[in-house]
């Protein structure tokens, strides 16, 4: 079966659009290009990924716009652009001229008003996304979690994707009220989620056994036909390096059906995105 990687990250620091990760992250503070992810990839065969911005700004989502341009590994690029600036909408059509641009993220976990997304000219900048056959990932924490079911409720063609299952805090052990919030966003049809991110939310301490019942969630709420793998590398090098991490989430979704996992790790993605895996 062909993979599709969902969710990960190229930087180049001294450009100087990245001001993340800092030199407190010692594993991720250097430069990671196509060069550095192709070796995993295909020990994992792993033939295409979706490239996720990592800074608020044009000059980044420029820059992963042309590494997608000689770059066949690269499937999709989910880029940033300022949805409440006034020229939001001529941005959005001037990326989607792109080829490979399929989305937006927001960085609405580096926001400190919880609702922000909700604001009458991202509302507005937002319901072009679908007319566009754009995406929405939602970058958040399990606090945002019941403002992306108001969102999903308000904009139901929109096609939303909860990076890294929200967020859950795996390390302190707590479920609720991350649990509920998940269950209740599940019932939107429009919203997705990506299972990325765990290793990192749990720290260095983890283990399969710590994930499962998160990841068991997630799967259990929305279906493995709304759930996609995701690598998150290398933010992943925090807690794993690239080969545990896939070994962790095939251990996870061991006990599902051939094409429950098929969906998980290539069909949701390639539906979402519009993408395919060759």
């Amino acid at each position: 079966m062909s993979f599709i990687d969902a969710h990960q990250h190229y930087w180049t620091l001294g450009l100087g659009h990245n001001d993340w990760p800092g030199p407190d992250l010692r594993p991720i503070f250097r430069d990671f290009g196509p060069e550095d992810l192709k070796p995993h990839l295909s020990a994992a065969g792993i033939s295409r990924t979706v490239l996720v911005q990592a800074a608020p700004n044009i000059a980044e989502t420029e820059f992963l716009l042309a590494i997608a341009d000689r770059e066949e590994t690269v499937a999709a690029v989910v880029g940033w652009v300022d949805i409440l600036a006034p020229d939001a909408a001529s941005e959005l059509q001037r990326l989607k001229t792109h080829r490979k641009f399929k989305g937006i993220r927001p960085m609405l976990q580096s926001i400190a008003e919880t609702a922000w997304i909700l604001r009458p000219e991202a509302i507005a900048t937002l319901e072009m996304l679908p007319r566009l056959d754009l995406r929405f990932d939602a970058l958040i924490q399990p606090r945002h979690l019941p403002v992306i079911a108001a969102l999903a409720d308000r904009l139901p063609d929109l096609a939303i994707v909860v990076d890294h299952g929200a967020k859950p805090f795996i390390a302190d052990g707590r479920f609720e009220p991350w649990r509920a919030d998940m269950a209740a966003l599940a019932k939107r049809p429009n919203v997705n989620v990506k299972l990325s991110g765990l290793v990192t939310e749990a720290g260095g301490g983890w283990s399969i056994e710590r994930l499962r019942p998160y990841a068991a969630h997630l799967i259990d709420v929305f279906g493995a036909d709304r759930v996609m793998f995701g690598s998150d590398w290398p933010v992943v090098l925090l807690a794993a390096d690239y080969a545990a991490w896939l070994a962790a989430a095939r251990a996870l979704t061991a006990d599902l059906t051939e094409s429950e996992r098929q969906a998980i790790f290539l069909g949701t993605a390639t539906r979402f995105y519009g993408i395919s895996a060759l």
